[in-house]
């Protein structure tokens, strides 16, 4: 579903007339704005197959720092491999990133550490690695990736649509109060419940990240 069905759904279930773009006029702009709102609230419940991604990065003899291109702020990290050497990296905390190269001599060996250093000017997270590669190095990020804010009519989710378009709608009904008999408050818990439903389905493909284990 594109960003402009999701808002011609809510506007449909609202008996409001569709438009051709969501930015047709003042009321499908604040619907689509409650889109995202809604498409945030889902994508943020849970870490969805569909956001799952892997980004490689390829080092560089002596580079230790990286853009990981294709992120943004929202993105969450699930592990990072060092797929050339064959493990798993550990994260490390700032403190000791800047002990390992501030008060002391690097090593120069297979990456085996990394640290996040904020964000460059697209807003792709960087990426700090230890020891300093001495090499070229497969370094797979294996990341949940949120989507952006919907901008254009055409912008796909990427997320079930269901609970978003319920969601949406309670959010637009508690607005402008009661319509067609229903409150905002029971839609907005139709879309909960969907998106319960969602969760489960989707969690299913991962069981063991539903299972708590002692370490």
């Amino acid at each position: 579903m594109t960003y402009l069905e999701a808002v011609n759904s809510v506007l449909r279930r609202l008996r409001e007339d569709e438009v051709v773009s969501v930015s047709a006029n003042p009321y499908s702009k604040l619907v689509g704005e409650l889109v995202n709102d809604a498409k945030r609230i889902v994508e943020d419940a849970w870490d969805w197959s569909s956001l799952r991604n892997t980004i490689t990065v390829t080092t560089t003899e002596d580079i230790f720092s990286y853009n990981l291109l294709g992120t943004n702020t929202s993105f969450k990290i699930i592990d990072v491999i060092n797929d050339t050497s064959n493990y798993f990296m550990e994260v490390a905390s700032v403190s000791e990133m800047n002990n390992y190269f501030l008060n002391q001599d690097p090593p120069k060996s297979s990456p085996n550490t990394y640290s996040w250093n904020g964000f460059n000017a697209d807003g792709n997270a960087i990426v700090d690695i230890y020891p300093v590669p001495n090499g070229v190095y497969d370094l797979r990020f294996n990341i949940v990736q949120r989507q952006d804010g919907f901008t254009q009519d055409d912008d796909v989710f990427n997320v079930p649509y269901q609970p978003v378009v319920q969601l949406a709608q309670g959010f637009a009904m508690e607005e402008r109060g009661e319509t067609g008999g229903q409150t905002g408050s029971a839609m907005l818990q139709l879309g909960r419940s969907t998106l319960s439903d969602a969760i489960a389905f989707d969690a299913a493909r991962y069981p063991s990240e539903t299972v708590w284990r002692e370490v």
